[in-house]
C-alpha cells in the first residue's frame, strides 16, 4: 500500500547533509533519492533540490526551497528509545551545534526540532500517584536520564 502522508522538510540549503546525518544515525534509515537542480533553475546547478530518505522505516521528503520558510520547534519529531544507550547516542548525535531545550527536546544544527524520549516516559507520567513528580524531574532535564525519571517515580 502506497503511504498518503510524507513529512516534507523546508530546508535552506542543507537538505543533502541533513539527510546524510539522519541516514546515518538512525537504523532501519537511508538516503533514498537525490534529485538536483540543473541549469537555469532556482538553485545552483548541481545542487541538491529534493532528498527523499526513510528514517525507521517512515519516507521523508527533504527539500532546499531556500530561506523564504524556516524550520521552528511547533513541529518535532520523537524517537522514542527503549535505553539510556539509545537516548545517549540520538541526543550526541544531534547535539553537535543544536541547542538542547528542557525534557528532551534538541533542535539541529539544520534547524530540526527533535523530542528524545524513553519508550517508559508516558507510563512513568501516567501514573496518577507520581506523574506530577516524574514529569517535574524531566522538566529539569534537556537530555532525558530514565534512571532519574525512575527514581523521581519511586519518590
Amino acid at each position: 500500500m502506497t503511504r498518503k502522508i510524507t513529512l516534507c522538510l523546508w530546508f535552506n540549503g542543507c537538505a543533502e547533509e541533513a539527510t546524510a546525518l539522519y541516514a546515518g544515525l538512525f537504523p532501519e534509515s537511508r538516503v533514498i533519492d537525490v534529485s538536483r537542480y540543473g541549469d537555469g533553475e532556482h538553485g545552483a546547478p548541481g545542487a541538491a533540490r529534493i532528498v527523499t530518505m526513510e528514517l525507521f522505516g517512515q519516507k521523508i521528503t527533504a527539500i532546499n526551497g531556500g530561506g523564504e520558510f524556516a524550520l521552528t520547534p511547533a513541529m518535532s519529531l520523537l524517537i522514542s528509545c527503549e535505553t539510556q544507550a539509545e537516548v545517549d547516542r540520538y541526543w550526541d548525535g544531534l547535539a553537535a551545534g543544536g541547542k538542547p531545550m528542557r525534557c528532551g527536546w534538541i533542535t539541529d544544527r539544520f534547524g530540526v526540532t527533535w523530542q528524545i524520549i524513553p519508550a517508559q516516559f508516558k507510563r512513568l507520567i501516567s501514573d496518577p500517584n507520581t506523574g506530577g513528580r516524574v514529569m517535574a524531574a524531566a522538566c529539569e532535564m534537556t537530555k532525558v536520564d530514565i534512571a532519574a525519571l525512575e527514581r523521581a517515580a519511586q519518590g
